[in-house]
C-alpha cells in the first residue's frame, strides 16, 4: 500500500512539476513584456539583461501618452474594424447557422463542406485576389473594405460554430412557439436566440479576438498611415531599421493587450461554455 501511495504522489508531483514549467514558459513573454516597459531604454539593451528592473521609470507611458497621438489613431481605427467586424460576423453567424441547422435541403451538404474548407487554405493565398477585387469595388484603403474582408475570412467558422449551437436546441420547443403564434423570425429571436447567449458570446469575443492582432489584411488593403490598425502601424512607425525604442515598443504592447486581457478575463466563463456547448449536439 505504501508503495502504491508513494507512486501516486510522484505521479501527481512530476504532473503539476511538468505545468508549472509549462505556465512559466508561457508567462514568460508576458513578463519579460511587462518588465520591459518599465525600464530606460539603455537597460532594456543591456547585457547581460536584468530579470527585474534595476531603475523602474515610466517614462515611456508618459512618452507614449504625450507625444505619440498616432497610436491613438490606430487605437481607434482598431476598436472601429474590430467592433464593426465582431457585429457583424455574429449577425451573419446566427442568420447562416440556423438555416443550415433548420432547413435541410439537398445542397446544405455542399455549403457546409465549402465552409469548411474554406479554412484549409492560409490567409496570404487570397492576399493577391482580395487586393485585385478590392481595387475594382474601390475599396482598397477604406476601413468599409478591411472590415469586409475580415468578416469574409470570419464568417465561414463561426457559422459552422453558431450550427451546432442551434443543432443542441430541440425543435419542439420551436414548434411549441409556431403553434403559439409565433413567425419564424420571432421564433429566433424569443425562443432560440435567449437560449444560445453563450454561443452568441462565443462568436462575438473569438471574432474580436481573431481581428485585434489582424496583420495581414490591414498591411495588404491599407496605405494610409491614419487608417492603419494597430498591428501594423507599431511595425511600420515604432520599429526602425537600424535600432528600437524597446521600452517604448514594449509600453504599447501593454497597452494594446489590455482589452484583450479585460475581455477575456470578464467573459472567459461564457467563451469556454459556448465552445464546450457548441461541441456537443442532441
Amino acid at each position: 500500500m505504501k508503495s502504491v501511495k508513494a507512486a501516486k504522489r510522484l505521479s501527481a508531483f512530476i504532473r503539476y512539476f511538468v505545468l508549472i514549467v509549462i505556465l512559466l514558459m508561457l508567462l514568460f513573454p508576458l513578463y519579460w513584456v511587462v518588465l520591459t516597459s518599465f525600464k530606460t531604454n539603455m537597460e532594456a539593451y543591456a547585457y547581460p539583461p536584468t530579470f527585474i528592473a534595476q531603475n523602474p521609470s515610466i517614462q515611456a507611458y508618459i512618452n507614449l501618452f504625450t507625444e505619440n497621438a498616432e497610436f491613438f489613431v490606430y487605437y481607434k481605427n482598431n476598436l472601429i474594424v474590430s467592433g464593426a467586424t465582431a457585429i457583424l460576423t455574429t449577425l451573419l453567424a446566427v442568420l447562416g447557422g440556423y438555416v443550415l441547422s433548420r432547413f435541410h435541403y439537398k445542397w446544405n451538404s455542399l455549403v457546409a463542406a465549402i465552409l469548411y474548407a474554406s479554412q484549409m487554405f492560409p490567409v496570404v493565398s487570397r492576399m493577391i485576389s482580395l487586393y485585385g477585387l478590392m481595387g475594382k469595388v474601390h475599396l482598397l484603403n477604406t476601413r468599409t473594405g478591411l472590415t469586409l474582408a475580415l468578416l469574409g475570412a470570419m464568417v465561414p467558422f463561426t457559422t459552422m460554430l453558431m450550427s451546432s449551437f442551434f443543432d443542441s436546441i430541440p425543435r419542439d420547443i420551436e414548434e411549441a412557439a409556431i403553434i403559439d403564434g409565433c413567425t419564424r423570425p420571432q421564433v429566433l429571436t424569443r425562443v432560440v436566440l435567449p437560449l444560445v447567449k453563450p454561443g452568441l458570446l462565443s462568436v462575438g469575443i473569438y471574432s474580436f479576438l481573431m481581428t485585434w492582432d489582424d496583420y495581414l489584411h490591414c498591411a495588404t488593403l491599407i496605405q494610409s498611415d491614419a487608417l492603419r490598425t494597430l498591428s501594423t502601424g507599431i511595425a511600420l512607425r515604432y520599429l526602425g531599421e537600424l535600432s528600437y525604442d524597446w521600452s517604448l515598443v514594449n509600453t504599447i504592447s501593454v497597452v494594446a493587450m489590455l482589452p484583450m486581457i479585460l475581455l477575456f478575463f470578464f467573459f472567459q466563463k461564457y467563451m469556454v461554455k459556448g465552445l464546450v456547448a457548441g461541441a456537443v449536439k442532441g
